[in-house]
């Protein structure tokens, strides 16, 4: 086991994420060893969030500030997270959050979880919800709460 630094990562970034959301990763929570917790340092562009608003049905998740002033939007409304402040977000809909960077310098922060499979995420906002199964990704699914059916349908 080998110490790994989070001081100046290589951030990945997804090409196929759309504006708005380009946000760079380094997922280091396997690399460190990690089975029950997941941890990831973002690297922010000015404009840029991290994923949608959204609450977790599984997952206790938190954030860092290492670097500049991320905005949290909140159920209450946003607040400022700044270097060496931290937040909890537990499982539930009065914790959902969005972080996202609205300043005009980077923000970087770290983000850890707890890793439960199967999982539950809801994104208010477009009224979706995702499955993550943690097995095959073709189980994974994200659907609209409108293409619910009845429990018994399609059963004989």
């Amino acid at each position: 086991m080998q110490p790994i630094s989070i001081a100046d990562p290589d951030f990945t970034y997804d090409p196929e994420d759309p504006e708005g959301f380009r946000a760079g990763m380094f997922r280091f929570g396997r690399l460190a060893g990690g089975r029950r917790l997941g941890a990831t340092v973002y690297e922010l562009p000015p404009g840029q969030a991290l994923c949608p608003y959204h609450y977790e049905l599984g997952e206790e998740e938190w954030v860092l500030g290492l670097e500049g002033v991320a905005t949290v939007r909140l159920p209450d409304g946003p607040v400022e997270l700044r270097p060496m402040e931290v937040l909890c977000f537990p499982p539930g809909p009065e914790a959902a959050h969005q972080v996202r960077n609205d300043t005009d310098a980077r923000v970087r922060v770290l983000m850890w979880s707890d890793v439960v499979f199967p999982t539950a995420t809801v994104y208010p906002d477009s009224d979706k919800i995702g499955i993550w199964t943690g097995g095959d990704r073709r189980d994974d699914l994200i659907v609209r709460r409108s293409c619910g059916v009845p429990y018994y349908d399609g059963e004989a």
